[in-house]
Protein backbone atom coordinates (compact mmCIF):
# COMPACT_ATOMS: atom_id res chain seq x y z
CA UNK A 1 0.00 0.00 0.00
CA UNK A 2 1.09 3.68 -0.85
CA UNK A 3 2.26 5.80 2.06
CA UNK A 4 0.38 9.05 2.37
CA UNK A 5 3.85 10.83 2.29
CA UNK A 6 4.93 9.12 -0.71
CA UNK A 7 1.13 9.74 -2.79
CA UNK A 8 1.90 13.46 -2.03
CA UNK A 9 5.41 13.49 -3.44
CA UNK A 10 4.05 12.21 -6.62
CA UNK A 11 1.13 13.86 -6.58
CA UNK A 12 2.49 17.42 -5.40
CA UNK A 13 0.88 19.19 -2.33
CA UNK A 14 -2.78 20.69 -2.59
CA UNK A 15 -2.24 24.45 -2.78
CA UNK A 16 -4.50 25.58 0.38
CA UNK A 17 -7.44 27.53 -0.57
CA UNK A 18 -7.12 31.59 0.45
CA UNK A 19 -10.42 32.78 2.12
CA UNK A 20 -11.64 34.31 -0.84
CA UNK A 21 -11.84 31.00 -2.89
CA UNK A 22 -13.31 29.27 0.19
CA UNK A 23 -15.87 31.88 0.56
CA UNK A 24 -16.50 31.57 -3.62
CA UNK A 25 -16.78 27.52 -3.58
CA UNK A 26 -19.23 27.76 -0.40
CA UNK A 27 -21.42 30.34 -2.37
CA UNK A 28 -21.76 28.46 -5.52
CA UNK A 29 -22.46 24.77 -3.67
CA UNK A 30 -25.70 27.03 -2.24
CA UNK A 31 -26.52 29.45 -4.89
CA UNK A 32 -29.67 28.44 -7.31
CA UNK A 33 -28.42 31.13 -9.79
CA UNK A 34 -24.97 31.70 -11.20
CA UNK A 35 -21.83 33.25 -9.92
CA UNK A 36 -18.77 34.57 -11.74
CA UNK A 37 -15.19 35.10 -10.33
CA UNK A 38 -13.36 37.97 -11.88
CA UNK A 39 -10.34 37.19 -10.01
CA UNK A 40 -9.30 40.67 -8.69
CA UNK A 41 -6.49 41.17 -6.17
CA UNK A 42 -8.69 41.84 -3.39
CA UNK A 43 -11.68 38.96 -4.52
CA UNK A 44 -14.63 40.39 -6.66
CA UNK A 45 -17.45 38.52 -7.93
CA UNK A 46 -21.16 38.70 -9.60
CA UNK A 47 -24.09 36.77 -8.65
CA UNK A 48 -27.23 36.89 -10.32
CA UNK A 49 -29.82 34.91 -7.72
CA UNK A 50 -31.93 32.54 -9.32
CA UNK A 51 -34.28 32.83 -6.15
CA UNK A 52 -34.74 35.32 -2.97
CA UNK A 53 -33.13 32.75 -0.62
CA UNK A 54 -29.81 33.08 -2.97
CA UNK A 55 -29.81 36.50 -1.44
CA UNK A 56 -30.46 35.12 2.40
CA UNK A 57 -27.45 32.71 2.14
CA UNK A 58 -25.29 35.86 0.25
CA UNK A 59 -25.72 38.01 3.17
CA UNK A 60 -24.88 35.31 5.71
CA UNK A 61 -21.59 34.52 3.84
CA UNK A 62 -20.15 37.79 3.27
CA UNK A 63 -21.01 38.43 7.05
CA UNK A 64 -19.06 34.99 7.55
CA UNK A 65 -16.49 36.10 5.60
CA UNK A 66 -15.66 39.99 5.78
CA UNK A 67 -16.67 40.61 2.37
CA UNK A 68 -18.79 43.57 0.95
CA UNK A 69 -22.67 42.82 -0.15
CA UNK A 70 -23.38 45.54 -3.41
CA UNK A 71 -25.76 46.02 -5.80
CA UNK A 72 -24.81 45.77 -9.16
CA UNK A 73 -25.58 48.14 -12.16
CA UNK A 74 -25.96 51.49 -9.81
CA UNK A 75 -25.44 54.49 -11.97
CA UNK A 76 -21.71 55.99 -10.98
CA UNK A 77 -21.21 52.79 -8.60
CA UNK A 78 -17.93 53.60 -6.87
CA UNK A 79 -15.56 50.59 -7.83
CA UNK A 80 -14.73 48.76 -4.29
CA UNK A 81 -11.30 47.73 -5.06
CA UNK A 82 -10.02 47.70 -1.82
CA UNK A 83 -11.12 44.77 -0.19
CA UNK A 84 -13.16 41.46 -1.62
CA UNK A 85 -17.04 42.22 -3.10
CA UNK A 86 -19.84 40.57 -4.34
CA UNK A 87 -22.16 42.20 -6.64
CA UNK A 88 -25.55 41.22 -6.80
CA UNK A 89 -27.45 41.97 -10.02
CA UNK A 90 -31.38 41.16 -9.89
CA UNK A 91 -31.89 39.45 -13.29
CA UNK A 92 -35.08 37.83 -14.42
CA UNK A 93 -35.66 35.94 -11.26
CA UNK A 94 -36.57 38.28 -9.37
CA UNK A 95 -38.71 41.03 -12.13
CA UNK A 96 -42.12 40.87 -11.07
CA UNK A 97 -44.41 43.90 -11.50
CA UNK A 98 -48.06 43.41 -11.49
CA UNK A 99 -50.98 45.06 -10.32
CA UNK A 100 -51.73 44.39 -6.33
CA UNK A 101 -55.02 43.47 -7.81
CA UNK A 102 -57.87 44.32 -10.77
CA UNK A 103 -57.68 48.19 -10.91
CA UNK A 104 -55.92 48.22 -7.84
CA UNK A 105 -53.89 51.52 -8.60
CA UNK A 106 -50.81 50.01 -6.81
CA UNK A 107 -48.21 48.04 -8.29
CA UNK A 108 -46.39 44.98 -6.47
CA UNK A 109 -42.63 45.36 -7.91
CA UNK A 110 -39.28 42.96 -7.45
CA UNK A 111 -35.73 44.69 -7.67
CA UNK A 112 -35.15 43.05 -11.04
CA UNK A 113 -37.68 44.68 -12.87
CA UNK A 114 -37.01 47.04 -15.96
CA UNK A 115 -37.32 50.69 -15.38
CA UNK A 116 -38.71 50.87 -18.98
CA UNK A 117 -41.03 48.27 -17.99
CA UNK A 118 -42.30 50.80 -15.40
CA UNK A 119 -42.72 53.11 -17.59
CA UNK A 120 -44.97 51.22 -20.18
CA UNK A 121 -46.82 50.45 -17.67
CA UNK A 122 -48.09 54.15 -16.98
CA UNK A 123 -46.02 55.00 -13.72
CA UNK A 124 -44.97 58.31 -14.38
CA UNK A 125 -42.37 58.65 -12.17
CA UNK A 126 -40.37 56.54 -14.27
CA UNK A 127 -40.25 58.87 -17.20
CA UNK A 128 -36.91 60.23 -18.93
CA UNK A 129 -35.29 58.17 -16.52
CA UNK A 130 -32.45 55.13 -17.91
CA UNK A 131 -35.29 52.32 -19.38
CA UNK A 132 -32.14 49.85 -18.97
CA UNK A 133 -32.52 50.42 -14.81
CA UNK A 134 -33.50 47.68 -12.76
CA UNK A 135 -35.90 48.97 -10.42
CA UNK A 136 -33.04 48.61 -7.31
CA UNK A 137 -30.32 50.58 -9.14
CA UNK A 138 -32.69 53.48 -10.00
CA UNK A 139 -33.73 53.48 -6.09
CA UNK A 140 -30.34 53.78 -5.10
CA UNK A 141 -29.67 56.55 -7.77
CA UNK A 142 -29.40 59.72 -5.83
CA UNK A 143 -29.61 61.67 -9.14
CA UNK A 144 -33.13 59.26 -10.55
CA UNK A 145 -34.07 59.89 -7.02
CA UNK A 146 -33.65 63.62 -6.34
CA UNK A 147 -36.97 65.20 -5.29
CA UNK A 148 -37.19 68.56 -3.01
CA UNK A 149 -36.71 68.23 0.63
CA UNK A 150 -40.03 66.98 1.61
CA UNK A 151 -41.36 66.36 -1.78
CA UNK A 152 -40.68 62.55 -1.42
CA UNK A 153 -44.19 61.11 -1.67
CA UNK A 154 -43.63 62.08 -5.68
CA UNK A 155 -41.85 58.73 -5.74
CA UNK A 156 -44.90 57.02 -5.60
CA UNK A 157 -43.42 54.43 -3.36
CA UNK A 158 -45.56 53.57 -0.54
CA UNK A 159 -44.02 49.71 0.94
CA UNK A 160 -40.71 48.32 0.92
CA UNK A 161 -39.33 45.21 2.18
CA UNK A 162 -35.74 45.43 3.20
CA UNK A 163 -33.78 42.68 4.00
CA UNK A 164 -30.60 44.62 6.51
CA UNK A 165 -27.29 44.07 7.22
CA UNK A 166 -28.18 41.48 9.86
CA UNK A 167 -30.50 39.29 8.05
CA UNK A 168 -33.68 41.44 9.54
CA UNK A 169 -36.82 42.05 6.77
CA UNK A 170 -37.53 45.21 7.77
CA UNK A 171 -41.46 46.55 6.20
CA UNK A 172 -41.73 49.98 5.82
CA UNK A 173 -44.04 52.00 4.79
CA UNK A 174 -46.54 54.89 5.95
CA UNK A 175 -45.93 55.87 10.11
CA UNK A 176 -48.04 57.51 12.10
CA UNK A 177 -51.32 57.67 14.32
CA UNK A 178 -53.22 55.15 12.09
CA UNK A 179 -50.28 52.68 10.78
CA UNK A 180 -48.05 51.85 13.18
CA UNK A 181 -47.04 48.42 11.20
CA UNK A 182 -43.02 48.98 11.46
CA UNK A 183 -42.82 48.53 15.22
CA UNK A 184 -43.98 44.89 15.01
CA UNK A 185 -40.12 44.14 13.98
CA UNK A 186 -38.20 44.93 17.32
CA UNK A 187 -35.28 45.42 15.30
CA UNK A 188 -36.91 49.11 13.77
CA UNK A 189 -38.68 49.43 16.88
CA UNK A 190 -35.53 50.85 18.71
CA UNK A 191 -34.17 52.18 14.62
CA UNK A 192 -37.58 54.47 14.14
CA UNK A 193 -36.95 57.05 17.57
CA UNK A 194 -33.51 57.72 16.62
CA UNK A 195 -34.11 58.29 13.14
CA UNK A 196 -36.73 61.01 14.33
CA UNK A 197 -34.00 62.02 16.25
CA UNK A 198 -31.35 62.81 13.59
CA UNK A 199 -33.84 64.27 11.65
CA UNK A 200 -34.96 67.28 13.91
CA UNK A 201 -31.20 67.93 14.78
CA UNK A 202 -29.04 71.45 13.95
CA UNK A 203 -27.24 68.79 11.80
CA UNK A 204 -29.82 67.43 10.26
CA UNK A 205 -31.52 71.04 9.11
CA UNK A 206 -27.92 72.11 7.66
CA UNK A 207 -28.04 69.71 5.30
CA UNK A 208 -30.84 71.58 3.53
CA UNK A 209 -30.60 74.41 1.24
CA UNK A 210 -33.06 76.64 -1.20
CA UNK A 211 -35.21 73.17 -1.13
CA UNK A 212 -32.67 70.95 -1.73
CA UNK A 213 -31.72 67.65 0.09
CA UNK A 214 -27.51 67.56 0.50
CA UNK A 215 -27.52 64.60 2.52
CA UNK A 216 -26.89 61.28 1.75
CA UNK A 217 -29.69 59.56 3.12
CA UNK A 218 -33.01 61.30 2.83
CA UNK A 219 -34.14 62.13 6.27
CA UNK A 220 -36.26 64.80 5.34
CA UNK A 221 -39.02 62.05 4.15
CA UNK A 222 -40.02 62.36 7.73
CA UNK A 223 -40.59 66.15 7.84
CA UNK A 224 -42.67 65.83 5.11
CA UNK A 225 -44.43 68.76 3.32
CA UNK A 226 -47.61 70.42 4.32
CA UNK A 227 -50.02 67.55 4.20
CA UNK A 228 -48.00 64.66 3.65
CA UNK A 229 -47.57 61.85 5.41
CA UNK A 230 -44.12 60.12 6.90
CA UNK A 231 -43.37 57.10 4.96
CA UNK A 232 -40.33 55.62 6.23
CA UNK A 233 -40.21 53.46 3.03
CA UNK A 234 -39.03 56.82 1.30
CA UNK A 235 -35.82 56.56 3.43
CA UNK A 236 -34.23 54.24 0.77
CA UNK A 237 -34.61 56.38 -2.17
CA UNK A 238 -31.31 57.47 -3.17
CA UNK A 239 -29.67 55.46 -0.64
CA UNK A 240 -26.84 54.51 -3.21
CA UNK A 241 -27.13 50.65 -2.04
CA UNK A 242 -25.77 51.51 1.38
CA UNK A 243 -28.65 50.83 3.82
CA UNK A 244 -30.17 46.92 2.73
CA UNK A 245 -31.15 44.93 -0.30
CA UNK A 246 -34.97 45.77 -1.44
CA UNK A 247 -36.94 42.55 -1.86
CA UNK A 248 -39.70 44.11 -2.99
CA UNK A 249 -41.89 47.90 -3.05
CA UNK A 250 -45.18 48.60 -3.60
CA UNK A 251 -45.80 52.14 -5.91
CA UNK A 252 -48.91 54.22 -6.62
CA UNK A 253 -49.74 55.11 -9.74
CA UNK A 254 -51.72 57.77 -8.77
CA UNK A 255 -49.31 60.10 -6.44
CA UNK A 256 -46.07 59.43 -8.96
CA UNK A 257 -44.46 62.24 -10.62
CA UNK A 258 -40.87 62.86 -12.52
CA UNK A 259 -38.37 64.81 -10.53
CA UNK A 260 -38.37 68.40 -12.30
CA UNK A 261 -35.01 69.53 -12.08
CA UNK A 262 -31.90 68.56 -13.19
CA UNK A 263 -29.18 66.99 -10.65
CA UNK A 264 -26.46 68.36 -12.70
CA UNK A 265 -28.31 71.98 -12.39
CA UNK A 266 -28.73 71.28 -8.79
CA UNK A 267 -24.93 69.65 -8.50
CA UNK A 268 -22.81 73.22 -8.31
CA UNK A 269 -24.94 74.08 -5.26
CA UNK A 270 -24.49 70.63 -3.06
CA UNK A 271 -21.01 69.38 -3.87
CA UNK A 272 -19.46 70.10 -1.30
CA UNK A 273 -22.22 68.40 1.05
CA UNK A 274 -22.02 65.08 -1.48
CA UNK A 275 -17.90 64.76 -1.34
CA UNK A 276 -17.96 64.55 2.63
CA UNK A 277 -19.77 62.42 4.61
CA UNK A 278 -21.01 64.48 7.47
CA UNK A 279 -21.98 63.35 11.26
CA UNK A 280 -25.90 62.98 9.78
CA UNK A 281 -25.24 60.60 7.24
CA UNK A 282 -22.68 58.77 8.60
CA UNK A 283 -25.24 58.17 11.82
CA UNK A 284 -27.84 57.20 9.60
CA UNK A 285 -25.64 54.16 8.42
CA UNK A 286 -24.66 53.23 11.58
CA UNK A 287 -28.04 52.22 12.38
CA UNK A 288 -29.01 50.23 9.64
CA UNK A 289 -25.66 48.85 8.91
CA UNK A 290 -23.43 49.01 11.86
CA UNK A 291 -21.04 46.00 11.01
CA UNK A 292 -20.20 47.63 7.23
CA UNK A 293 -21.97 44.80 5.11
CA UNK A 294 -23.12 47.06 2.41
CA UNK A 295 -20.65 50.20 0.69
CA UNK A 296 -19.78 52.76 2.97
CA UNK A 297 -20.06 54.70 -0.32
CA UNK A 298 -22.41 52.57 -3.58
CA UNK A 299 -22.41 55.38 -6.02
CA UNK A 300 -19.47 57.95 -7.00
CA UNK A 301 -20.54 62.07 -6.88
CA UNK A 302 -18.83 63.26 -9.93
Amino acid sequence: MQSPSRRAFLVGRRPERSPWDAFLDHLRRIAQGTVHDFSTEAGCARLVPGHMQDVYHARSLCMEHGVTLALDGIPSAARLEDSPVLWIEPGAAMARCERLGPGDPRWFVQPGCLVGDLEQAGLPQFRDQPPHLTVAAWLADRRGCDWDCGDTAASGLVHALVLLADGTQANLGAFGVDNRKPLDNARIQGLIPRLFELASASAAQGLQADGLWNGRYRLDALHPSAGGTVNLAHLLLGHGGELGWVEWLVFDERIGQPVERSYDLRYGRRADAGRSVGETDLAVRALFDPDGLFPDQGQQFT
